[in-house]
């Protein structure tokens, strides 16, 4: 069993800078992936950014490259997204997720929090 919980949303103004923070209750065998999307209510859940650590690569969604930075290391990693120059159509539920194996015996999962709110907006 592993949980992630996120932290660090709120509410800020256009322009600003917010950094969210996923912790992971404990460590994991191996990770193929962390990364984190985003979800307005009533639409569909969107890509933010990955890192594979296969590779490793990083990849950003158009709308966020060049303003938002992923990075996290180890087994179990702090996987923060930072988040620079906000807009309002940033705002949504941000959730962390790990693709990894808890034990060598095990296939991998995809592991997700719960969400935290960021609300842009003057």
């Amino acid at each position: 069993q592993v949980q992630l919980v996120e932290s660090g949303g709120g509410l800020v103004q256009p322009g600003s800078s917010l950094n969210l923070s996923c912790a992971v209750s404990r460590e994991f065998h191996s990770i193929a992936t962390m990364a984190w999307y985003r979800q307005v209510p009533g639409k569909e859940r969107e890509f933010v950014a990955i890192k594979d650590t296969r590779d490793p690569n990083i990849n950003y969604a158009e709308s966020v490259k060049g303003r938002f930075f992923i990075s996290g290391d180890g087994f179990q990693p702090t996987v923060v997204l930072q988040m620079n120059d906000l807009k309002p159509e940033d705002t949504g539920v941000y959730y962390c997720s790990i693709n990894g194996w808890i034990t060598d015996r095990q296939a991998s999962r995809n592991y997700w929090g719960k969400g935290t709110l960021v609300i842009v907006s003057s």
